[in-house]
């Protein structure tokens, strides 16, 4: 038998978890969108010190030069811009020490389902990768292939805890009554996944295009659009489907599933972060690129495909277990 005070321990660690990578994702399309990646030009120092500095002064007089010889052009020291990209690497080293409890506390897991164990150490060390590869994008000097493997890495690591969770809840989740919902909804649902992660694929190319024009000299911002390529197109019309999908995934869930029940509230969730992504989507094309809608945007399609997983798994779990009678 497992203690019930341990696996609520582990829940709620798990769930905290799961938030704080959130907001790893959020702090990072903030130093994106701020221009802030190389605040720090070295790591895991920033301009070689633990703690940044907060004046020029505090700086070599020559550590243009220096930076220079370490393949860092143009180096320029900011403030802003340093403790911006250094309070990012603060909040994920706490995703470190959080996912290490969350792993060690899975092992009161070991004897009724080892898996759960397995999959909390995995996410755990997947968090180090994610760490080292953190350090090689400001090693290659913000490459935008790195900067997209980097989210897709924290995109996958958010999907394992979430499974890993809803794996130790399996039992409350297979009491769920969800004979309900139409047949199809669980394939419409599948089908909104991947519409969701090639929306993010999308996403990425139309991010990476826009770090090329704002590396151009001379273009101000609110002109950005008028260089898009055809991918940022497709990318706008697809949304349109998205939310389509989403809207009827939501009304089903809505119309038949009490409203305590997780399954309710991770539908109407899914509708209403779709909403916020477009309406980020729109200011972003109408209102000449403004930078707070940048991260927003980033961090709904992450919250989206979260949130439809979430509603997959307990989808999986309760229809089994109907299936099993």
């Amino acid at each position: 038998m497992i203690d019930s005070q341990a696996a609520l321990y582990f829940r709620r660690l798990g769930v905290i978890t799961i938030f704080a990578v959130y907001l790893v994702i959020l702090a990072g399309g903030i130093v994106r969108a701020s221009g802030a990646g190389m605040g720090c030009p070295d790591w895991p120092t920033c301009f070689g010190q633990w703690v940044p500095p907060t004046d020029e002064s505090q700086l070599p007089s020559n550590y243009h030069e220096i930076y220079a010889q370490r393949g860092y052009q143009d180096t320029q020291f900011n403030p802003v811009k340093t403790w911006t990209e250094y309070t990012n690497r603060l909040v994920g080293v706490s995703i470190g020490f959080l996912i290490f409890m969350t792993a060690w506390s899975s092992r009161i897991y070991l004897k009724a389902d080892k898996t759960i164990f397995y999959l909390a150490l995995s996410a755990f060390l997947l968090v180090g990768f994610q760490g080292w590869l953190g350090s090689t994008v400001v090693a290659s000097n913000l490459k935008p292939v790195m900067i997209t493997i980097h989210m897709l890495l924290a995109l996958f690591i958010v999907a394992l805890l979430i499974y890993t969770i809803a794996r130790s809840q399996r039992e409350y989740i297979a009491k769920l009554d969800v004979s309900v919902l139409p047949v199809n909804f669980k394939t419409v649902l599948i089908v909104a996944m991947v519409m969701t992660l090639l929306q993010v694929a999308m996403g990425t190319q139309v991010r990476e295009a826009v770090d090329f024009i704002a590396n151009q000299q001379g273009i101000e911002r609110q002109y950005w659009r008028e260089d898009f390529p055809i991918i940022f197109y497709i990318h706008r019309s697809f949304s349109s489907i998205i939310l389509f999908t989403n809207l009827w995934l939501a009304w089903k869930v809505y119309r038949s599933i009490a409203k305590e029940s997780i399954i309710y509230k991770a539908g109407l969730a899914v509708a209403g972060l779709v909403v916020t992504a477009i309406l980020a989507g729109i200011s972003l094309d109408r209102l000449g690129m403004p930078a707070v809608a940048q991260p927003i945007h980033l961090l709904m399609a992450n919250l989206i495909f979260g949130v439809q997983f979430l509603l997959f798994i307990c989808l999986s779990y309760a229809a089994n277990n109907r299936q099993s009678y």
